[in-house]
């Protein structure tokens, strides 16, 4: 998901440097709703880490 997020970035930061600026958005939007999802989740992980619950069985 964080590969997503990073992909989405690259292509927001080209299609604003190419003058496409409706695509850049987009991306951008998208690629910040990436990020998000997996920080959400990454600490939702290391929060069920610390209290020793088993999330990968």
């Amino acid at each position: 998901m964080l590969k997503l997020a990073i992909l989405f970035f690259i292509i927001s930061v080209v299609a604003g440097a190419l003058g496409f600026t409706g695509v850049s958005e987009g991306a951008g939007r998208i690629a910040k709703v990436l990020f998000f999802v997996f920080m959400t989740l990454f600490v939702l992980a290391v929060a069920a880490i610390i209290l020793g619950i088993q999330v990968l069985t």
